[in-house]
This record gives C-alpha cells, structure tokens and sequence, in this order.
C-alpha cells in the first residue's frame, strides 16, 4: 500500500484495495506451502512447534485446500482488479518463497538474500499497479531530481538523453528501485537480529543460516546493509524523486539510531544487543515511510489542510519548472 501511496501515477480506490488483498493472499499461499513442506522441521524447533500442521490442528488436505484457493484468488484478484504485471509478480513470490528460499534454508546461506528479495517485491506490485514502469525506455526514461545546490546530473543526461532526463514527473523506474532496495536492505538489520535470538532453533532444525554458521558475520552483514540504508534514504530516495531533499534531512535521526544498534551489534554480537536492534528495526520502516509520505515529490501538505491556496501552490509550482526548463537548456 506504501507504493501505491508514493507513486506519483493516480490510483483509485479499486486499485489499492485490490493490491492489498491480492498481495495478502499471495502472502498466504506462499506461507500455508512453506509451512506444509516443513512440518519434520518445525516440530524440532521451540519457535515452531505450535504451528497448526505441527499440532495436527488442521490436516495436510486442509492446508494443500486453503493454499489452492487462495494461491488462484490472489492472482485473480490483483489480474482483475489492478493489471497483469502486479498479478505476474505475486506469482513470482509466491514461487520465489515457497518453492526456492525455502528449500535453500537447508542448503546455503544465501537463502537470506533470497528472502530478502521476495520482502522487497510487494512494495513494487503498488508501484505497478499505479502502472508505474520498471525499466527505462524511451517513453518511461529516468527522471533524475538533483538537489537545488548541486547539479551533478546534466552530464549524465547529455550521454543518454533517450534514458535520463532531469526533473520531470517522477515516474521513473528509478522509484521502484529505490522502494525495492529500501526493502530489500531493512530486511537485514531486521531479520539477522531476529535470526540470531532464535539461532538456537535454527540448528536444532538444521537450518543452514547466518547466526548458525558465522555469528560474526551476521552482524556484519546486518552492519552493512544498515550504512546501505542511510545512503538510500539520503541520496537515492530524494534522487529518484519518490520524496523532496528534506527528507534526507528528516530521516537522519532514525538512520543514526539504527545504525548505531547495527553498530553494536557488530562490535558485540550478543543477545541484548540483538534484540535491541530488532526492536529498533520494527519501528525504522513505518516512521520511513511515513516520513517519506509526508516528503512526497509534488505533494504540498500545506494546501491540504488549508493553509495554501491551491492556485498559489500551482502557480509557485509553474515558476519551479520554467526555471528548471531554462536551467537545463
């Protein structure tokens, strides 16, 4: 729903409604399988034992059941109600997650980035069910917003003037890549934390993870994509034109105190500094995204509530682009 909300393309009632069920149901599904192919495994684990084809709550049939009908809903859903594109990528996660990331979590490490993938994809189904583009072309190109102080990006445009252009509308594929690896980088600090509290399970499970094999390493990695966040949030973001430049700004706060967890968490790998980056991570993605709603390229909060007229907001708006177009010339 956030990048439904942060797509600069209009989107209707219909359409946000429809993204967010058919996504859930696709979560679902890709769920109800993961869980029906890990039944020996989950009963080994304190934190999984208690799930419902564990305890025999429900039988085999009645999951295989439930993941049918909503593995076909969900599809439906998002193809009937939003577009194909956004139906095509509920499917490629609902295979992506339940058909390789979890057979991988018993073979490789690498089962994590994979994961991290299939978190970062639901973002990108609001992007594209506003009908926003993915890859860049000649009629979909680049729109690069640089800061008012620094314009280090003509150059860039002069050598691909069919891909990049400079300050224009903001439906660049580029702010579906910077939804994507926002996503894709929180799932680190916030799932090798987790997956550390809980390393104990994963080893009596036989579960090939991070904490598991290299403890050190895993705080690392959490550490790493921690730093990535900050330079998403302060240049890639606001470059993309998915926010203002006073986002990077406003989010500075939440960037350090995450980053000075993951920080911790790197020089002393323990328990307590595990969890307190956990907590510290459930909090960071929806103060982000707030945040990055209230900075929404071309939305103006003030004419909202009604402390602007909407004619003067066009009119100062009319006055950025003329300057921007002679500026560019």
């Amino acid at each position: 729903m956030s990048g439904v909300a942060l797509s600069p393309l209009p989107a209707t009632l219909p359409v946000l409604l429809g993204t967010a069920a058919g996504t859930a149901l696709c979560s679902a599904t890709a769920n109800t399988l993961n869980q029906m192919s890990e039944v020996p495994f989950d009963a080994q684990m304190a934190r999984t034992r208690n799930r419902p084809l564990v305890r025999k709550a429900i039988t085999p049939l009645h999951a295989a059941g439930f993941a049918a009908v909503t593995g076909i809903a969900g599809p439906a859903v998002l193809l009937t109600f939003v577009n194909p594109l956004t139906a095509g990528l509920g499917v490629l996660n609902i295979v992506l997650y339940s058909g390789i990331y979890t057979r991988m979590k018993r073979t490789s490490i690498v089962n994590t980035w994979v994961g991290a993938v299939v978190g970062a994809i639901p973002p990108v189904m609001g992007w594209t069910a506003c009908n926003g583009r993915l890859w860049p072309s000649p009629t979909s190109p680049i729109e690069l917003f640089p800061p008012p102080f620094l314009d280090f990006t003509s150059s860039i445009a002069s050598q691909f003037p069919d891909l990049v252009h400079i300050a224009g509308t903001a439906d660049s594929p580029l702010g579906a890549f910077a939804l994507f690896m926002l996503l894709f980088s929180w799932q680190f600090p916030h799932f090798n934390s987790l997956a550390h509290l809980v390393r104990t399970s994963y080893a009596q499970g036989g579960y090939k993870m991070l904490p598991v094999t290299d403890p050190k390493k895993n705080a690392l990695v959490s550490l790493r994509h921690t730093a990535l966040l900050a330079g998403i949030c302060t240049v890639l973001t606001p470059l993309s034109g998915l926010t203002t430049w006073a986002f990077a700004a406003t989010s500075a706060l939440p960037n350090a105190m995450l980053l000075s967890n993951a920080w911790r968490f790197w020089r002393r790998p323990g328990d307590k500094e595990a969890r307190r980056l956990w907590h510290t991570s459930l909090w960071w993605l929806p103060v982000m995204l707030g945040l990055m709603m209230v900075h929404k390229q071309g939305t103006s909060w003030t004419e909202w509530i009604g402390l602007v007229e909407a004619e003067e907001h066009n009119e100062k708006e009319k006055e950025q682009e003329v300057a921007t177009a002679d500026k560019t010339q």
